[in-house]
């Protein structure tokens, strides 16, 4: 019998000592050959994917959209399979308590293959943004063709409202002597300027045969609009300018001008290619090839009303080229022929204002309404009050004024009543 000290020594190391119902090494090895299946499985699909993942790489250089999404689904399905065989594994051999040197090296390399697979996975991820990304731009280049086709189409439109076709506009522009025009703001102040000028031309060729006539020209000038304190005498000459002008505008805040027409139905297009059509062209030459057109209508009827019968009578000594013009004629005088100039700068300057949605409105300043400079402008610059503090009147309207859009073209007019700032 042993003391009591030796049996509880005894009892402590019999409890120390652990005791396992089966070797570990039978748990594991059951079945050496389906894990080696499983593990060639591992590898295969692992080859797979990597293969799978280069196809990826491959679509990207150059861009393939439909090789992206086929190798994208290539490896999404790998990577399926790949978590099949990782969830086969663990069901069929549960987390052993200890394990031998063999299988660690062998959950070890399944633990590499596992973060391999991760870094795939991640890649993945970072090819779908990509594919996301190329998708948005691909998108915004659609949404850019659109625009560019929406701009094709407006530019093709005002192709054909300048009357010409885009083999016209690309290669005979050029041949036919003169190159496409914009239908502009800028275009219509152009011909306000080109009309300004017109006006200032042909009085000088009007007053020199006055002058030659033997015409008193200061009481011609008081005539026209009386009472006017001119500056200068020689500032008469706007009187003359603005008897031109008055009776050369007179109906233009119509469409028709005031000239009768068998169509009196006419589309903005059709205003332009009128414009277009004699933009270039000789007033002469265009109104012998057809006298009664619509532009040979309006330069008889402006001639007989800018010049008088007593004012053609003292300059030839006779009403031949008047009459010649009533009966339907264009004589080929040069001094029909200056005014043709002016006849064409005015038409021109129509046919622009109504070829414009809105069109461009006129307008005109009446004799003594006050000045304003934003309607206004002065056709002398040097000018300065007198003594009084009254506002500058106006004296003489030379050319009206225009609204184009939100815009305003000045009219130019001559301030009665001013002194020159020598």
């Amino acid at each position: 019998m042993l003391p009591t000290g030796a049996k509880d020594t005894q009892l402590r190391e019999n409890n120390s000592q652990k005791v396992h119902p089966q070797p570990m090494e039978e748990t594991i090895n059951q079945n050496p050959e389906a894990v080696e299946t499983l593990i060639s499985k591992i590898f295969t699909n692992i080859s797979s994917l990597k293969s799978a993942y280069i196809q990826l790489q491959q679509a990207h250089t150059p861009y393939d959209p439909d090789k992206i999404q086929a190798a994208d689904k290539l490896v999404i399905s790998e990577l399926k399979t790949l978590s099949e065989l990782k969830h086969f594994y663990r069901e069929n051999n549960p987390k052993p308590v200890c394990v031998s040197p063999q299988d660690s090296r062998l959950a070890a390399e399944i633990q590499e293959q596992q973060s391999l697979l991760k870094t795939y996975e991640v890649m993945v991820k970072k090819f779908q943004s990509e594919i996301q990304n190329k998708d948005s731009e691909i998108h915004q280049m659609q949404q850019q063709i659109e625009e560019a086709n929406q701009k094709r189409v407006k530019l093709e439109k005002n192709v054909k409202l300048r009357g010409l076709s885009m083999k016209e506009s690309e290669g005979s522009g050029e041949e036919n002597g003169f190159l496409p025009v914009d239908l502009t703001p800028e275009l219509f102040t152009s011909a306000v300027e080109s009309a300004c000028k017109a006006i200032h031309d042909f009085s000088k060729p009007l007053i020199n045969m006055m002058k030659a006539a033997g015409w008193d020209l200061d009481a011609a000038a008081d005539s026209i609009e009386p009472n006017v304190i001119y500056a200068k005498r020689a500032h008469k000459k706007y009187a003359f300018e603005s008897h031109i002008c008055q009776r050369m505008f007179s109906g233009f805040q119509q469409e028709n001008f005031s000239i009768k027409l068998d169509n009196p139905t006419v589309t903005k297009e059709s205003f332009f290619h009128q414009y277009l059509g004699l933009k270039e062209m000789d007033p002469l030459d265009m109104l012998g090839q057809n006298p009664d057109s619509i532009f040979g209508k309006f330069c008889r009827s402006k001639y007989l009303v800018v010049v008088h019968p007593k004012m053609e009578a003292s300059f030839f000594g006779n009403l031949d080229q008047r009459n010649y013009i009533m009966g339907g004629g264009h004589p080929r005088t040069p001094f029909y022929q200056a005014f043709l100039k002016l006849a064409k700068s005015i038409w021109l300057l129509h046919r622009l204002a109504y070829s414009f949605d809105p069109h461009v409105k006129i307008f005109q300043v009446k004799r003594g309404n006050e000045f304003s400079e934003v309607y206004m402008e002065s056709v002398v610059k040097n000018l300065i009050r007198d003594e009084t503090d009254q506002k500058p009147k106006v004296g003489l309207m030379v050319m009206p004024g225009f609204w184009i859009g939100g815009s305003v073209i000045q009219s130019r007019v001559y301030l009665s009543g001013m002194k020159v700032n020598e």
